[in-house]
């Protein structure tokens, strides 16, 4: 990393000055027309040292250019605390050739832990809608980049397949005489909503159907039967729209899988004297001192003897750390959910289990209203209808695009869905507005991926003979295109770490649009001067693999043409 070896030329002089070297840190600057980069902590070390900051800075600086590093063409002290570094041309293409031919792009990539992460969630027996979108996209993109940085990942759906909605779908289908043999999706998609509203209307209805749940769960012939049956249709339609998503699982367990853990889980409870009655339920205390706000028990087992998502959440990290002893556990769910995740983590924690555990929570998905999203009629809509529909707001952008193979058009409505959402922060709501998130300019998908093929098809139209960079730098439009890929490792370092794909998508359209500026500038084709040429193709050619292989992190593809 760049930042590295600035924090190690600031070390050297702090040194030499017989001044504290802790906590040495430089950022990008943001102001990119005085200098690359900047260290701000002048203020905190002349307070350390009870002297004056403009004292403090201009000793520093003048101790780094006395030291002369050719990294640097200029490093300068602004008052009243900041010193600010220029990168040297050198430095700035040796860092690019290592970038050109080293794997990842000399990325740091020395993580070696094990990660289970728990994306997706949907509830079989009813189909997947626009509120399902954000677990599968943005679980999916934070499992890339563990898995581009090194880890080991075990990625699970984690099906609620055996809640209150089976039951309910049971007794409607029992209720209209649908034989397991007869069901189908469109049944389900019927049945489920149904009994559903019916239960918020009727207690007697809603308490047969707990009943179902509760038999089901105690291994009822019957019900089982009607249970494989659902689950078998309701999953072959949900990997349908994943495969459609590109979001892949290794694990398709759901709820139902973890009951042969509970009774392990509840002799571990009991042998850790963690377990007591509460009015007929089965709880755990989980309350800390420091808590400010009020901090339920943990209900492990209902008074009827029935099981809840958190004592299958639970038996499920049984199974887990049997299985893959993992270092870390994710969860990436509605930030709804975080005070069960923050219960079942230290319950968890209390049983012996005292690895890393993260809630990755995301906010909702808002139609243009603010609102979140709905279909004119008021409901979430389905993801099959909203594919339908952004692919038509692509078509309706432009003519031409009717013209596209129904691959690329799938790619692309892919690339707006995604991005319309991977350049968000995931803990904010954010609003999906169609029309906008379909052209292909501005901070889009379609945008990213006409600047990519743009590049590519300069490419195709010369020959490159290099493959390293000299150290002439043209111009400020590519000098400015060179320091933005320069930043890829800083960048994916803070993806990785705040589990944030948003770094990485805000920081791709910052490369497309530096890149739409340089080769607007800079007319390649037919440019007589075959050094620049081939700098500026090598350039080129860099910014390219950059763009794919950061964007098959958000699980964006390429097409063929736009």
């Amino acid at each position: 990393m760049i930042e590295n070896k600035i924090v190690e030329a600031i070390k050297k002089a702090l040194i030499e000055l017989d001044y504290p070297t802790d906590n040495i840190s430089v950022v990008v600057s943001n102001r990119p027309e005085l200098a690359d980069y900047q260290y701000n902590g002048v203020f905190s070390l002349a307070k350390e040292l009870h002297n004056n900051p403009i004292v403090i800075g201009e000793e520093i600086t003048n101790k780094l250019n006395e030291l002369n590093y050719n990294s640097f063409s200029k490093i300068e002290f602004a008052k009243p605390g900041f010193i600010n570094f220029t990168l040297s041309n050198e430095f700035i293409n040796e860092a690019l050739n290592e970038m050109l031919s080293k794997p990842k792009f000399n990325i740091n990539l020395d993580n070696k832990d094990t990660y289970v992460i728990d994306y997706g969630g949907p509830n079989i027996a009813k189909p997947l809608h626009v509120g399902h979108l954000r677990s599968a996209i943005i679980g999916e993109s934070i499992k890339r980049i563990l898995l581009y940085a090194g880890n080991k990942v075990i990625s699970d759906v984690h099906l609620g397949d055996y809640g209150l909605q089976i039951g309910q779908v049971i007794y409607g289908l029992k209720k209209y005489n649908i034989s397991i043999d007869n069901i189908t999706l469109d049944i389900l998609e019927k049945v489920y909503p149904e009994m559903s509203g019916l239960c918020k209307e009727d207690e007697e209805v809603k308490k047969i159907c707990e009943q179902i749940t509760k038999d089901l769960q105690d291994g009822n012939k019957e019900y089982n039967e009607y249970f494989k049956k659902i689950r078998d249709i309701s999953g072959e339609d949900i990997l349908r729209i994943y495969r459609f998503l590109d979001v892949n699982f290794d694990l398709w367990y759901g709820e139902s899988d973890s009951y042969k853990y509970l009774d392990r889980v509840t002799d571990k409870l009991n042998e850790k004297g963690l377990l007591y009655d509460s009015q007929g339920a089965k709880v755990v205390d989980v309350k800390e001192d420091n808590d400010h706000n009020e901090m339920p028990p943990f209900i492990f087992q209902k008074s009827n003897g029935a099981y809840l998502y958190s004592s299958t959440d639970l038996a499920t990290i049984e199974q887990r750390m049997e299985d893959y002893n993992p270092t870390h556990m994710l969860y990436v769910t509605d930030l709804r959910q975080h005070m069960h995740f923050e219960s079942l983590f230290r319950v968890a924690k209390k049983m012996g289990y005292d690895i890393s555990y993260e809630h990755l929570g995301y906010g909702t998905v808002n139609g243009v209203d603010g609102k979140p999203f709905k279909t004119r009629k008021g409901d979430a809509p389905k993801l099959d209808d909203l594919f339908k529909e952004v692919k038509e707001s692509f078509l309706k952008s432009n003519s031409k695009n009717e013209e596209m193979s129904e691959s690329d058009l799938d790619i692309i409505t892919n690339a707006i869905i995604k991005y319309a959402d991977l350049q968000n922060n995931r803990e904010k709501d954010y609003i999906f507005d169609i029309s906008k998130f379909s052209e292909i300019h501005g901070k889009t998908g379609p945008y990213l991926l006409y600047t990519y093929l743009r590049i590519n098809k300069i490419l195709n139209n010369e020959k490159l003979d290099i493959d390293s960079f000299n150290n002439d730098i043209y111009n400020a439009f590519d000098r400015d295109l060179r320091i933005k890929l320069l930043n890829l490792c800083n960048v994916f370092n803070n993806a990785l770490n705040s589990r944030m794909p948003s770094v990485l998508g805000s920081y791709l359209f910052e490369v497309a649009m530096k890149a739409s500026q340089f080769y607007e500038a800079n007319r390649i084709n037919g440019l007589e001067d075959k050094e620049k040429k081939d700098n500026w193709l090598l350039l080129l050619t860099l910014t390219n693999k950059v763009l794919k292989e950061m964007l098959n992190l958000l699980i964006i593809d390429i097409p063929t043409k736009m």
